[in-house]
């Protein structure tokens, strides 16, 4: 994948990619503020101004219609670490998308009569308070296992910012929201040089980049509020910790999960980053039916209706989880117990050099598709620029590839039963 990249005079970052086999363009914003950037007492505002941002500007008071006019589709989604915002459209859309995208970014300007307004409306707010209020009932209150993230992360965190989901810690930080605290929001992350903007697809990139300085000139140099970041270390986990809580769900289910590295620490004996050994360590354990966990709680013991394993992927401490849903007879304490069995072994033995390659190949072509689409790519090249290295948007397979059996051994002895942070699930007896 060729790409160039830029830098405007107010700190954007521009990345352009040119693919002339399709007739479409996605300009794609990344905003470096995810909901590890709340205050505690104001959790859950990153997610709210995914939505706030398509609620219109003084320049443009129907976001969606501008976007239909250019035959475009577009969404956003919030993490952690970033809140990502895409639109694609046919190419002789670009400039309007320009446009639009720019004005988004703006903030506050002077209104018809000169007077310096704010860039949202008490009317808006209002109404996305309300929506950001609807989703958490819905996808989290009212749907089975749907508040699992918000009892497990304060589970593993005890001061990182990581300790409350995206969604936010308690939703009335987000309906007890005023418009001042909004708009500090958005003038301390919403800034270019807190942004990196990708434009791929059918694209003459000189013309492009004219455009984006055209267009994001009007997002000028502001006041720096942000500062450096830092997050709360969090502290050494020296002792198990359990929660059990019932629910109206069709299984008893678990979760059990250790704090691990960030995205960029080295392992001391390879130099490569331990991120990748967990990730594939994640895949040994239960990607596939020929996976450990799967083969043995599911296939041969018939412990479990279904098993996982996974890393939340987050750039700072994120978290190895292994969940399973228990059949009925089975007990926690067992189910556990072969999990931390299969642990142990691949701590104490070394992995079959098959294991590790098909891991590598299993990454290797979910990596290849994720990139199919201009769209896939733009934001791609968005994240790795956001991690610090964007030549990973071409290269990160090799990391995987370098991986050896001793790597993952090493990872797995990481996973104590002193670090880990269980959850049980428990189904409801109705009575």
């Amino acid at each position: 994948m060729e790409y160039s990249r830029h830098t405007l005079d107010n700190g954007l970052r521009v990345l352009l990619h040119r693919d002339t086999t399709t007739p479409l363009v996605t300009v794609n914003v990344l905003y470096l503020v995810g909901s590890r950037d709340e205050r505690p007492d104001r959790t859950g505002f990153a997610h709210l101004f995914e939505h706030l941002m398509f609620g219109g500007t003084p320049r443009y008071p129907d976001f969606d219609a501008v976007v239909d006019s250019i035959a475009g589709e577009s969404n956003a989604f919030t993490t952690c670490d970033y809140t990502n915002y895409y639109m694609t459209f046919p190419a002789d859309g670009l400039p309007t998308a320009l446009a639009l995208e720019a004005d988004r970014m703006a903030g506050v300007r002077p209104d018809i009569s000169g007077i310096r307004v704010g860039r949202f409306s008490e009317e808006v707010l209002e109404v996305q308070k309300r929506v950001v209020t609807e989703e958490y009932h819905q996808r989290y209150m009212n749907q089975p296992y749907g508040d699992v993230y918000l009892l497990l992360r304060p589970l593993c965190y005890k001061v990182h910012p990581y300790r409350w989901p995206t969604i936010g810690a308690d939703i009335r930080h987000v309906q007890e929201a005023t418009m001042e605290e909004v708009q500090d929001f958005f003038d301390r992350y919403y800034r270019p040089d807190n942004a990196i903007l990708c434009v791929a697809g059918n694209i003459d990139e000189q013309e492009t980049l004219r455009m984006v300085e055209e267009a994001f000139g009007m997002a000028g140099v502001r006041p720096d509020i942000n500062g450096m970041r830092r997050y709360p270390e969090e502290p050494e986990q020296r002792e198990a910790r359990l929660l059990e809580v019932g629910r109206d769900v069709p299984n008893d289910a678990f979760y059990m999960a250790w704090v691990m590295s960030d995205r960029y620490t080295p392992d001391p004996v390879s130099g490569r980053p331990l991120y990748y050994a967990f990730d594939a360590l994640s895949d040994v354990l239960a990607t596939g039916h020929s996976s450990r966990l799967y083969r043995r709680m599911v296939q041969e013991e018939a412990l479990l209706t279904e098993v996982n394993a996974f890393i939340t992927g987050d750039m700072g401490p994120g978290l190895f989880v292994v969940t399973g849903k228990l059949r009925a007879g089975v007990d926690f304490a067992t189910a556990e117990a072969a999990v931390r069995e299969e642990l142990d072994r691949l701590a104490a033995e070394p992995l079959p050099d098959r294991e590790v390659e098909k891991v590598a190949n299993h990454y290797e072509n979910t990596f290849v598709y994720s990139q199919y689409k201009a769209s896939d790519r733009a934001y791609s090249l968005c994240y790795y620029e956001m991690m610090g290295d964007v030549a990973l948007a071409n290269s990160e397979p090799e990391h995987y590839r370098a991986l050896r059996p001793d790597d993952l051994q090493r990872v797995a002895a990481m996973l104590t039963p002193e670090r880990c942070c269980t959850l049980r699930i428990r189904k409801l007896k109705i009575e």
